[in-house]
C-alpha cells in the first residue's frame, strides 16, 4: 500500500484541456496505485482560479464522474502562485505528499513515478528539473535562463531550469504554511524550508491545447517579484552606484577648476545638458528601484488574505469502486 498523493494543478481559462489532462492522470494514478507508489485515498486536485470560461463547469462534472477528481473554487483570480499555494495548503490535510503540476500537459506525467520513489526513499521534496528548452522560442529560452543566471548572481538560492513542477511531503508542506509574505515566490521559497531534497530529470512538452498564462508582461512582473521578494542586492548596487557618481563628480569638479584657472574653460551647453539628462535619468530609475520595494512593504503590512475559497469539492469514493 501505497502513500496518499495528491496532484495539485492550478486552473486559469482551460476548459479546452482539462478533459485530457484528468483522463491521462486518472491513468496514471491507477498504474501507480497497481505498482504501490500511491493507495486508493490519493487524488488528483484542482483550483480554479477565477476562470472566466466553463473550467469551474468542468471540474464539477468531472467531481462527479471521477472519484479521483476533487476541486477548490477560489472566489476571484488570485494568480498562478496563489492558486497553487491555496491547492498545497487543502491537500495538506489530507496527503502524505502533494506533486504541483500544470493543467496544460507540458509537464510529463510519465515522470510521475520518478517523484513519489525520491520521496519513497526519504526525500521532502523533488524537484522537477527541465533537461532542455528545445519547445521554447529563443526569446523565452534566453531570457528565462537568464533570469536563473540573474536570481543566483543576487544570492537567492534557487534551482536552475525549474518551475513548480515538485513534490513536497507532508512536512515540507507544514513547513510552507509557515511563510506569511503576501508576495508569493515559490520557486524561491521552498529551498528555504530545508529538509532533504533531490531531482527529477525531464522533458518538457509543447502545451496540448489553449494558450500560455504567462505572455511576456506577466512573465517581467514575475521575474521582479522573484528578484524583490528575496533579493536586496538592487538597493545595494543603488548605494555603490551612488559612491561612484559621487567619486566621479568629484574629479570632474577638479577637472573643471584646473581647465577654468588655466583658461582652458569653454562654456558648452551640450555637456551642461547631458549632464542633466543623464543624472535625471539615473535618480528616476534609482527612485524606482526604491518604490519597488516601498510598495512591497505596503502589501505586506496590510497583510490581506492571499486567496479565499468560494467552494470545495471532495470526493471520498474509493476508486476502486467506480467500474461498479
Amino acid at each position: 500500500m501505497g502513500p496518499t498523493v495528491y496532484f495539485v494543478i492550478p486552473c486559469y481559462n482551460e476548459e479546452e484541456v482539462l478533459p485530457e489532462t484528468v483522463r491521462r492522470l486518472t491513468e496514471k494514478l491507477d498504474s501507480m496505485r497497481a505498482g504501490g507508489l500511491a493507495n486508493e485515498k490519493s487524488r488528483m486536485l484542482l483550483v480554479d482560479d477565477g476562470s472566466r470560461d466553463r473550467t469551474w463547469e468542468i471540474i464539477s462534472g468531472l467531481n462527479r464522474e471521477n472519484p479521483y477528481v476533487e476541486g477548490v473554487k477560489l472566489a476571484h483570480n488570485r494568480g498562478h502562485q496563489n492558486a497553487l499555494l491555496c491547492g498545497l495548503m487543502t491537500a495538506k490535510e489530507y496527503c502524505d505528499c502533494a506533486i504541483s503540476l500544470d493543467a496544460d500537459l507540458q509537464d510529463d506525467v510519465d515522470a510521475l513515478d520518478k517523484f513519489v520513489e525520491k520521496h519513497l526513499e526519504g526525500c521532502d521534496v523533488v524537484y522537477g528539473v527541465r533537461n532542455k528548452r528545445e519547445t521554447d522560442t529563443w526569446f523565452k529560452r534566453t531570457t528565462a535562463e537568464g533570469f536563473y543566471k540573474v536570481m543566483k548572481l543576487l544570492g537567492v538560492d534557487i534551482v536552475f531550469n525549474h518551475a513548480d513542477y515538485r513534490l513536497m511531503s507532508k512536512r515540507a508542506l507544514q513547513g510552507l504554511s509557515e511563510y506569511k509574505e503576501v508576495n508569493l515566490f515559490l520557486r524561491g521559497i521552498v529551498p528555504l524550508i530545508g529538509y532533504r531534497s533531490d531531482y527529477v530529470y525531464y522533458d518538457r512538452h509543447e502545451r496540448f491545447a489553449g494558450e500560455s498564462k504567462y505572455p511576456l508582461k506577466k512573465m517581467i512582473s514575475f521575474a521582479l517579484d522573484g528578484i524583490t521578494s528575496f533579493s536586496v542586492k538592487p538597493l545595494k548596487l543603488i548605494s555603490n552606484f551612488g559612491i561612484l557618481i559621487s567619486i566621479l563628480s568629484i574629479f570632474g569638479l577638479l577637472y573643471a577648476l584646473i581647465s577654468y584657472f588655466a583658461g582652458l574653460a569653454v562654456s558648452g551647453w551640450t555637456a551642461i545638458v547631458c549632464s542633466i539628462w543623464l543624472l535625471g535619468g539615473l535618480q528616476m530609475l534609482c527612485l524606482g528601484v526604491v518604490g519597488g520595494y516601498i510598495g512591497k512593504i505596503y502589501s505586506e503590512v496590510k497583510a490581506r488574505p492571499r486567496y479565499r475559497v468560494e467552494e470545495h469539492l471532495r470526493n471520498t469514493e474509493n476508486p476502486l469502486d467506480k467500474g461498479k
